[in-house]
């Protein structure tokens, strides 16, 4: 029995979906040529949607009847390599600038300017030895007995 049912507004619609299809690249063919068939290319991006909205983790997805794990893993692993979330996102950006706008002049590539508001110090060990002893390099003859015997 599967949990998640067929009208579970958890599903990409169709006006997206004609959007992202075209972005997808080809599937690839077992190489024998005997294997299962492929699952469908929306049940794959609805699985990997649902695992990103939800937080579950990829096996959680086995009792949902969405698809299986494994499928929908590497379908993600496969389109990641080819970029399409990345484009996908980019033509996503650029529309809402069409339809709203974004102010792109107070935009940074890193926002990390300052500490983090809950940051401390770092809890590491602290050894009772000096540091200098602790990087000094032990001598081979140190011992009064074995100089003197070298330098006569």
């Amino acid at each position: 029995m599967a949990l998640v049912v067929k009208d579970d507004s958890w599903r990409i619609p169709d006006e997206l979906w004609k959007q992202m299809e075209p972005l997808l690249p080809p599937g690839k063919q077992h190489p024998q040529g005997c294997h299962n068939p492929r699952v469908p290319n929306r049940n794959a991006m609805n699985a990997i949607l649902f695992v990103l909205r939800t937080g579950c983790q990829w096996n959680a997805l086995n009792s949902t009847g969405i698809c299986s794990s494994s499928s929908a893993h590497r379908r993600f692993l496969e389109w990641t390599e080819a970029g399409v979330f990345e484009e996908f996102w980019k033509r996503s950006l650029l529309k809402y600038d069409q339809l709203n706008g974004i102010d792109w002049s107070w935009l940074a590539m890193d926002g990390a300017m300052t500490k983090a508001p809950l940051g401390r110090e770092k809890n590491r060990f602290k050894s009772n030895r000096q540091s200098q002893k602790r990087h000094k390099t032990q001598l081979a003859y140190r011992c009064k007995r074995h100089s003197s015997e070298h330098s006569s």
